[in-house]
């Protein structure tokens, strides 16, 4: 469960805001945020053939894109951004809608805050780079993974300057106009190495700085994780404390270790 979870949220981020964990969760995009939304995969010929010819004029391949990209986070020490995610199961029409922050910090440290409806944490990812912790506030129910033995995935390490999308993923620009502006790049990515978990990722890319503004998921059933980061900052330092968890301090959390559950 908790690799499936962040293999979708792996395929990331971009855009990050200034504040601390501990931020006004009222400027977490809401129902007055304007919504970004995807564009019907069937959008008219008119409007392809104009991102088309948008895209073709800024002169990069899609192997460029990805460098470029690549080298936008290998260059950030540190990310925030305030997110939205939307997923769509496509067999049953249904969709749902989170909103939350995310953190990262070299080397290998993230941290990812769900958000109820009311403001409030009820559901967080955090690693420190050696062990990845989900905890969910609403169950009181804490699941524990080491890193050392299981290694995340390209989509997730490359944001901290680890992995190489390029050697992971086959790319090509997406001229369809379905996601993203016209102005905006957007990549077309497929697992060299086949994965049971998912088919297609989209990365939507700032032609300016070439940091990813949203990820879109494609699972092998077909149903669709698209992910929208807000307000970026690059720039203001964020807390290695940040990416703890202190076991002692849930002891009315149920504490599920999955390293010592595969071992028996």
């Amino acid at each position: 469960m908790i690799s499936k979870t962040l293999l979708l949220l792996a395929t990331l981020l971009g855009g990050m805001v200034n504040a601390s964990p501990g931020v006004d969760a009222s400027q977490v995009p809401g129902k007055n945020t304007p919504a970004v939304t995807s564009r019907d995969a069937n959008s008219s010929e008119t409007k392809s053939r104009e991102a088309r010819r948008t895209r073709v004029a800024d002169g990069f391949s899609a192997d460029e894109i990805v460098i470029k990209v690549q080298e936008f986070y290998n260059q950030a020490q540190q990310l925030t951004a305030f997110f939205r995610q939307t997923y769509t199961n496509t067999t049953f029409g249904t969709e749902s809608i989170s909103n939350g922050k995310v953190w990262i910090k070299k080397p290998g440290m993230m941290r990812w805050d769900y958000k109820s409806k009311g403001k409030r944490v009820n559901k967080s990812f955090i690693s420190d780079g050696t062990t990845l912790w989900a905890v969910e506030h609403d169950n009181k129910q804490v699941l524990k993974k080491s890193l050392e033995r299981n290694l995340l995935p390209v989509a997730i390490t490359f944001l901290y300057g680890k992995g190489d999308l390029a050697r992971d993923f086959a790319a090509k620009l997406d001229m369809s106009g379905t996601y993203g502006k016209k102005s905006d790049h957007v990549l077309e990515l497929t697992p060299r190495r086949p994965s049971a978990q998912y088919k297609m990722l989209y990365l939507v890319v700032d032609p300016g700085n070439f940091r990813v503004k949203q990820s879109i998921v494609v699972e092998a059933s077909g149903n669709i994780n698209h992910f929208r980061f807000y307000r970026p900052d690059t720039k203001r330092p964020v807390k290695d404390s940040w990416f703890l968890v202190d076991e002692k301090k849930l002891r009315s959390y149920r504490i599920v270790d999955s390293g010592e559950t595969a071992g028996h």
